[in-house]
């Protein structure tokens, strides 16, 4: 028999990653999370290579996508993906608010830890 459970997550009660990243609502196989007004940086975090794909869509601000040897501007409406794998890092420019889709879903197993 498939799971037929519906989930509604309202992400003013949602717990903050380390990152200050709002978890939404997770699947067995995909899980969702808010960047809210994230202030701007002066540098790019430290690169990373994550477990996991990211796709994302930008609901406001801008920020630089650095990866493999590449920047990406990401402006409101731009939505972009990091595959699994590829070391990347973000500089925001501009107060950041973005969710993103994350296959398998990022905060399992510690996949979210820097």
């Amino acid at each position: 028999m498939s799971d037929t459970t519906v989930m509604k997550v309202q992400s003013r009660h949602s717990p903050k990653g380390e990152m200050g990243q709002k978890y939404l609502a997770s699947g067995k196989n995909v899980s969702m999370r808010l960047w809210e007004e994230t202030p701007p940086s002066v540098d790019p975090r430290p690169a990373v290579a994550r477990d996991y794909e990211t796709v994302g869509y930008v609901i406001s601000g801008r920020a630089e996508l650095h990866t493999e040897g590449q920047m990406v501007l990401l402006e409101p409406g731009d939505s972009w993906m990091v595959p699994r794998g590829a070391s990347h890092a973000y500089k925001i420019t501009e107060p950041f608010t973005a969710v993103e889709a994350t296959y398998p879903p990022s905060q399992v197993h510690g996949r979210d830890d820097a």
